[in-house]
């Protein structure tokens, strides 16, 4: 169920190689925060988000497949997850869990469980 949550969904308007740094971020609820890194890297597709004053200092990382669309006049990316679910999601540490399979297996979990209203694992 996780194989696909790290790839850019085909109707988001993603572009390889188009560089997304300092996009913001809404949740379907609001802003998060800017892109702050991101891959394009087949299978293992990512956004860091750095989300200055809503959670103070942290950063989270999203699944390419939580973007729904991406605006490049705005330099907006929108993804389909609620605050709260990002809030929720497992803690990321950049040094620590960028290349941890292990980290992006729960991370993946976690948000393909949320994709379908389940609860997380």
């Amino acid at each position: 169920m996780t194989e696909h949550v790290w790839s850019y969904r085909s109707t988001s308007g993603h572009l390889a190689g188009t560089d997304l740094t300092g996009y913001k971020v809404e949740a379907t609820d609001g802003g998060i925060g800017k892109v702050d890194k991101h891959s394009d890297e087949v299978g293992d597709a990512y956004l860091v988000v750095d989300t200055g004053v809503w959670i103070f200092g942290k950063e989270v990382l999203l699944p390419a497949s939580t973007v729904v669309s991406i605006d490049p006049e705005a330099e907006t990316v929108y993804v389909d997850r609620t605050k709260g679910q990002i809030k929720d999601a497992p803690e990321f540490h950049r040094d620590k869990h960028l290349g941890d399979r292990d980290y992006h297996q729960e991370l993946g979990a976690y948000y393909a469980a949320t994709r379908f209203g389940l609860p997380p694992r």
